[in-house]
């Protein structure tokens, strides 16, 4: 063992280690280090282990101690911390598997032959270990995290598979992770254990801080157990495993890591499934899933473009398609129109050319097929029809066809003012059967408003499919506010917390980014009614609400008294026809700042002009 120096009292210390001027003694001094120190009892150990933490975060594409043996000594430290519980307690040894297993993570997530060399270091027994729970579920979540790197890669994937317990263990702590952190953690303040508080907030935070981190680690629990189970899922050797309706029916519901962008989620997980024929048929034999992806489809989720795929992979299936047709269509048709979503192209024209191709597979004259779903099918049919006439058209003749549209709308406008809603609804569908497909700006206005009306007459369905509508025509995508907002509307009414929570938060987004060029016109608060839908919708999809329930919980995330319970307030919040918003509740024509009468007079006087014209031309 290396002497102490005038300046530290440790002999060996790793820091003094790491001050070393030649290259060579340096790296001699961390091999020396790397391989005594899981056979070391001498107090201050988690201090090294903290700072190789903090280096394998900031550079864990760093080649140097991997070279030098930090995958053989953590995966010593981890299983040190199993063996000799006596160690373990003493002095501050309780964080060390915990960094342990940190490390093999992030030296493991970027590099193949780092995720190679950890696996040749043994490290894969010890982390099964954490993951089945020897520890706490604080280091459950730094394991299933290790262990979903090491399954992402080809080479290393078999070693993680070849211990068969590692997909039932996260398939379990997928449906369980909430519950755990809620009942070992979040319930009782009084006996969360010291060092898991310290881990979550740094030592930096009370009671409040320890409850927000607690939620953000449940929620990266399940979404690398999600994570993991993904990479099960790509072979097919694993797919009826994960298959089983406990499971799948869950999924649509995990969100799968609020502040992870890369995470599958349940719906990822979902798609990946839905690659697999052995896997389509599971999903098709659970109504609730294929419901849960229409709902995702036609909302604000970040991943819509998941569960849109699954829907299309369900529906070109013919063995299948029989049993989600009914089902897919009616959300596939209010999609028809999007241009662009995410990485997806002309995705509107996908879903169409699915359409055709299971129409052509199935034959449109089959039982499987309700008379809705032939009748949506056939509009869709009409709608590309139409919009191949209308491209021969004259330019007069669409000014015509735009001006009377809008004529049919203002006196839709008109019943709906004074209390005729289904009069009104009727008038805005004439309006769309008229105006020109390329008129998308006074198409999102009529589908839109038409969504209103359906919300008044207690259609949510009616009305999710409108505004559903109006969002894919709007440019941009999904950010037209009045739509947002009666679709949160129609969520709500139907009790879809997620989607209705998802669409009045970016409704009060795309408020606080009104172009109005004077700043103080602009709206400098969120509004009484969207806040309060927020905050309802904010307690029923809570995480940790489905485990504070199971567990005899009232006390939700929230202000002080907010429960989760049947006692939850859920009293009744200003609608957008009775609110402030209804002042200009049917919509302008543009998404101009000026009133929409003065708007409406100046458009109608410019289309009757082109009227005019055309007529004297012809």
């Amino acid at each position: 063992m290396d002497k102490a120096t005038p300046d530290c009292p440790y002999p060996g210390c790793f820091f003094c280690v790491m001050k070393e001027g030649n290259p060579s003694k340096r790296r001699s001094s961390i091999l020396k280090f790397f391989r005594e120190l899981p056979s070391q009892d001498e107090d201050g150990q988690v201090l090294p282990i903290s700072g190789l933490w903090n280096t394998a975060m900031a550079h864990p594409n760093d080649p140097e101690f991997i070279e030098l043996g930090i995958f053989e000594c953590m995966a010593a430290l981890i299983w040190k911390g199993f063996k000799n519980r006596r160690w373990l307690s003493h002095d501050q040894n309780i964080y060390i598997p915990y960094y342990a297993a940190h490390i093999i993570g992030s030296y493991t997530m970027n590099m193949e032959e780092f995720a190679e060399r950890a696996v040749q270091a043994g490290v894969i027994p010890p982390l099964v270990e954490l993951l089945r729970g020897r520890l706490t579920w604080v280091e459950q979540r730094v394991a299933i995290r290790a262990l979903g790197h090491l399954a992402t890669y080809p080479s290393t994937f078999p070693f993680v598979a070849s211990h068969g317990e590692v997909l039932e263990l996260s398939i379990q702590l997928a449906l369980s992770s909430l519950e755990i952190v809620y009942s070992h953690f979040y319930q009782f303040v009084d006996a969360r254990m010291g060092y898991h508080c310290d881990l979550l907030t740094r030592g930096m935070g009370g009671v409040e801080m320890e409850s927000k981190k607690a939620e953000e680690w449940a929620s990266q629990l399940q979404c690398w157990s999600l994570q993991l189970i993904n990479c099960f899922a790509f072979k097919p050797e694993f797919v009826s495993v994960i298959c089983k309706p406990e499971f799948l029916t869950k999924l649509p519901a995990m969100w799968g890591g609020l502040v992870n962008e890369n995470s599958p989620a349940g719906v990822g997980l979902l798609r990946t499934i839905c690659h697999h024929k052995l896997g389509r048929g599971p999903v098709a034999n659970c109504p609730g899933i294929i419901e849960a992806l229409c709902n995702i489809s036609r909302s604000s989720d970040d991943w819509q473009y998941m569960a849109i795929d699954c829907l299309l992979l369900l529906l070109q299936d013919s063995s299948i398609c029989h049993k989600v047709i009914d089902k897919a269509v009616p959300t596939l048709v209010d999609l028809t129109e999007i241009c662009t979503l995410g990485d997806h192209k002309k995705l509107g024209d996908t879903i169409v050319n699915a359409l055709q191709e299971c129409v052509q597979t199935q034959g449109i004259g089959r039982t499987s097929f309700s008379a809705h779903t032939k009748e949506l099918i056939d509009e869709v049919w009409n709608s590309r029809q139409r919009m191949k006439f209308e491209k021969n058209m004259l330019k007069e003749d669409l000014h015509i066809k735009q001006a009377a549209a809008l004529v049919i709308k203002l006196e839709g406008n008109s019943l709906f003012s004074s209390g005729n809603i289904a009069g009104a609804a009727s008038k805005y569908s004439e309006a769309l059967a008229l105006c020109p497909m390329r008129s998308r700006k006074e198409r999102v206005v009529l589908y839109s408003n038409r969504a209103q009306c359906h919300l008044l007459l207690q259609q949510p369905m009616a009305a999710i499919s409108d505004a559903t509508r109006a969002l894919c025509l709007h440019n941009p995508l999904n950010r037209h506010a009045k739509s947002l907002w009666r679709r949160a509307q129609a969520y709500d009414m139907l009790g879809l917390a997620k989607e209705s929570l998802l669409d009045a938060i970016l409704f009060i987004n795309e408020c606080s980014q009104a172009n109005d060029p004077d700043p103080s016109l602009r709206p400098n608060k969120v509004p009484d009614y969207a806040e309060k839908l927020v905050k309802k919708q904010m307690r029923a999809a809570w995480l940790f609400r489905e485990a504070a329930i199971k567990q005899g919980g009232v006390h939700c995330e929230g202000e002080a008294g907010d429960t989760c319970g049947e006692d939850a307030d859920d009293s009744e919040w200003e609608t957008a026809s009775e609110s402030d918003i209804a002042n200009d509740g049917l919509e302008e024509m543009t998404d101009g700042g000026g009133g929409w009468k003065d708007d409406e007079e100046r458009k109608i006087g410019m289309l009757s002009s082109s009227m005019k014209r055309a007529s004297s031309e012809k």
